[in-house]
């Protein structure tokens, strides 16, 4: 009886939490010359499409305006898609997210996300890091750090990927690194700078955190339009929405 009574509170409270995620998209400076990446499309399409295998409904906007208590209520996790420069356009909507966080929301940045909101140290600390630069495009070799997150479970311990390698600059102590690389192997002239010797062979390139309330979880990869038709990225991406869900 205590069990049948305890499932039956429980059940409104499930029934209540959010089934819509929000793809955020927005890439805006000033004077226009900001990379705006041509994988957006791709990248949106992708994620809908996991959404909906996971019973979710996703919304996409590149409309800061959506940035309210109100709306952000909706969804269960926030994803910034490709986001670059400045994501936002007043402070009201800046403490809309966190406020979000704060109380328990959940948040996948995936490749530029780190570049976008570059002055706020907030937003770097909630994501994990922010973006300083990346060598030439190449192929590298990923390892896997942690092969028991939903986001790396059932990889190989170690894939070639070729993409733009991005170097974060500060990352956040509490970050747990999902997915690495050697930073010896790329062909990078100026990497004897940044990162040098830092990370070791282990350069972070996704991780996790819990960080104020929310979760939060980053992925660095996945720069060319052709990787979100990739199963190897849809399935880390597929993990990543899970746990910031917290299905796990």
């Amino acid at each position: 009886m205590r069990r049948l009574a305890l499932l039956l509170t429980l059940t409104p409270l499930l029934a209540a939490q959010p089934s819509r995620i929000l793809i955020y998209t927005r890439n805006y400076t000033p004077d226009g010359k900001g990379y705006v990446h041509d994988n957006i499309s791709s990248s949106v399409a992708a994620l809908q499409k996991l959404a909906a295998g996971e019973g979710f409904t996703a919304d996409h906007s590149d409309d800061p305006a959506v940035f309210t208590d109100a709306n952000l209520k909706r969804y269960r996790v926030l994803v910034f898609s490709n986001s670059n420069n400045e994501a936002f356009s007043n402070d009201d909507q800046r403490q809309a997210l966190q406020r979000y966080i704060r109380t328990g929301g959940g948040f996948l940045g995936i490749h530029s996300a780190t570049g976008s909101e570059r002055n706020w140290t907030w937003y770097a600390q909630m994501l994990g890091g922010k973006f300083l630069r990346h060598p030439k495009l190449q192929t590298f070799t990923v390892r896997v750090q942690d092969p028991y997150h939903p986001a790396t479970r059932g990889l190989p311990k170690t894939f070639a990927w070729d993409d733009e390698c991005y170097y974060h600059q500060p990352l956040h102590p509490s970050i747990k690194p999902l997915l690495v690389t050697d930073p010896a192997q790329l062909d990078d002239p100026k990497k004897a700078e940044y990162p040098g010797t830092l990370f070791g062979d282990s350069l972070p390139l996704a991780w996790y955190q819990e960080f104020e309330g929310g979760r939060t979880l980053h992925v660095a990869l996945g720069h060319k339009k052709e990787h979100y038709d990739d199963p190897l990225l849809l399935g880390i991406l597929r993990g990543a929405l899970q746990w910031a869900a917290k299905r796990y």
